[in-house]
């Protein structure tokens, strides 16, 4: 007699993350491989997604978060256990200071000896160690709880106010199987992960009142603002109220930075002379001296706040209109309110007061951007940048450093909005080839990186993954040889032959690091130079650096956060 009996169908651990990611439209993984999660990475390039292996953790979280900011769904990097994890955490911290989905899975340690520390293969308890640090943290112990764990880490990661989440994946999970079917049916397809938050009523008209009794208010946007995707609502609310707008580093875009509402040229007055200000996805942090102190001046301040998360909240002063809810919900009720009720547009002698400041800082910077210093400084190698950006608004731009990251951010005009990555929130250095990566991989489009040589060493040799991939990136390191400039003598005095601290190699050709994998090098010396490499390297579509010499005297210590630097000014 024949036995007709079959073998149910399996599948396992392996097959289930990767089918669990997919089910959530999730296509793309940032990581670095190693055990135990090098079969799980072959596994999803097999099942179609798209791996970008990095040559270090931390850049491949960097390259998550950005795509995570970029597409409003988290970006995900897979790292190994222990010091792969660790590498990943300082990017996963850095995605929830910035509010950035994402999700770091790290393969782990079995709980059972990590517990009773038996000294297991790179052990650690990378649960508890990555709890600090984002949003949530979860650990899967089950092939059966898969597709709920990936779901809970999906919506954590994008739902309220976005951040890091944290997934650990025990090796023995990976290896355990599961009826195939059962696999199947334990698939968690996330809905509406990020569900509208409408503010109250009552707080809609709290904000229009005031708004209407200000004399001269001001809208301030962030990053946040950009996160959103309410463009449209946004741009309509600046110009049916006629307020002036300043926009932080990584808002500028939302609307051109050449808008005539745009008070960046003229930052200083409008934050001291204000009145009242409406903070669109901004915070009050460092970045905006808290909401006091000299920078804004001392003109009484009263203002209206849009988050999505009422513990902001009075977070540095008193806020007189706080909105709770989601900033195209919360700005879509402001535009409906002026648009009903009408809405006067500010004083002249405000708006007009703007103008005219903006008209004499702008004509003092163009005769500075005028200059054609030997070698060339910030200004003159930004000049050239600027004019080259200018003809290509759907280019990304990636901007770190001190000097380097002060000056672009006033000189580069951006004109559509998540165009612009830079140090962000926590003002930190390394961004730099991460984010270019992910922009690249995740938007199709060419990216710049205008790096400072300081930033450009913390990921540096992510140049071969860029070439690995044929990423269409053109990245310009301003050379001054040093930290912030390239002049500091040997204070040593035991040892002459020491180097200063904040000295690096006089004269690096950068350049020949990206040939050395393939890529193409360019060395420039005047804003010419720089014009015909950069135009060359865009419409090359390849892996690319210029290594531009900057005047080793140009620069000030730490940029223009003279302020943090308790030595700066004892000099």
């Amino acid at each position: 007699m024949t036995d007709t009996t079959q073998t149910p169908a399996m599948t396992d651990g392996f097959h289930l993350v990767i089918d669990a990611l997919k089910h959530n439209d999730i296509d793309t993984i940032f990581g670095l491989v190693g055990i135990p999660i090098t079969d799980l990475c072959r596994l999803a390039q097999a099942q179609g997604m798209r791996f970008i292996g990095f040559r270090h953790e931390q850049h491949a979280g960097n390259a998550a978060a950005i795509a995570g900011y970029i597409t409003q769904k988290p970006g995900i990097c897979m790292t190994v256990s222990a010091p792969g994890f660790l590498n990943g955490l300082t990017a996963l911290a850095n995605a929830t200071t910035n509010c950035f989905p994402m999700i770091l899975i790290s393969g782990s340690s079995e709980r059972e000896i990590v517990d009773l520390q038996q000294g297991d293969y790179e052990e650690m308890d990378q649960l508890n160690a990555a709890k600090p640090y984002c949003k949530a943290s979860y650990r899967i112990n089950r092939a059966e709880d898969i597709g709920i764990g990936i779901a809970r880490a999906i919506r954590a990661a994008v739902s309220g106010r976005p951040g890091g989440v944290y997934l650990d994946l025990p090796a023995q999970l990976l290896a355990q199987t599961l009826d195939a079917e059962k696999g199947r049916k334990s698939l968690v397809k996330v809905v509406d992960p990020v569900p509208r938050q409408l503010p109250a009523p009552e707080s809609v008209q709290r904000a229009l009142d005031l708004l209407k009794s200000a004399k001269k208010p001001l809208i301030l946007l962030g990053k946040g603002a950009a996160y959103a995707q309410a463009d449209a609502d946004i741009r309509a609310f600046v110009e049916n109220s006629g307020i002036p707008y300043l926009p932080m580093s990584m808002a500028k875009g939302l609307l051109p930075d050449t808008h005539a509402q745009s008070a960046s040229a003229a930052r200083s007055f409008v934050l001291a002379e204000a009145d009242v200000v409406v903070l669109i996805g901004a915070r009050l942090n460092w970045l905006l001296s808290h909401g006091k102190g000299k920078t804004w001046g001392s003109v009484p301040k009263q203002f209206i706040q849009i988050d999505i998360s009422p513990t902001e909240i009075d977070s540095n002063v008193p806020i007189a209109a706080p909105l709770i809810g989601d900033i195209g919900s919360c700005v879509s009720a402001l535009l409906k309110g002026i648009e009903t009720n009408g809405h006067s547009k500010p004083d002249a002698a405000w708006t007009g007061a703007i103008y005219e400041r903006k008209d004499k800082n702008l004509t003092k910077m163009a005769a500075t951007l005028d200059l054609n210093p030997s070698p060339m400084n910030f200004h003159s190698a930004l000049r050239a940048i600027r004019d080259i950006l200018k003809t290509r608004p759907d280019i990304n731009v990636v901007n770190e450093g001190a000097n380097t990251l002060d000056y672009a951010r006033s000189i580069i005009d951006m004109y559509e909005p998540r165009k612009r990555f830079d140090s962000g929130t926590w003002g930190i250095m390394g961004i730099g080839m991460g984010y270019a990566i992910g922009a690249a991989v995740i938007s199709g489009k060419p990216v710049v990186a205008i790096e400072g040589d300081s930033a450009f060493g913390f990921s540096g040799m992510e140049l071969e993954t860029i070439c690995r991939y044929d990423l269409p990136i053109v990245t310009i390191v301003f050379n001054n040889n040093g930290v912030y400039k390239g002049t500091d003598p040997n204070l040593n005095p035991n040892n002459a032959n020491d180097v200063p601290v904040t000295s690096f190699v006089k004269g690096a050709r950068y350049d020949k690091m990206i040939e050395a994998f393939g890529g193409i090098g360019y060395h420039v010396t005047t804003p010419a130079e720089m014009t015909a490499a950069l135009s060359k390297a865009i419409a090359s579509g390849k892996p690319s650096l210029i290594n531009a010499v900057i005047d080793p005297n140009a620069g000030t210590e730490s940029g223009r956060l003279t302020n943090l630097n308790p030595q700066s000014g004892k000099k």
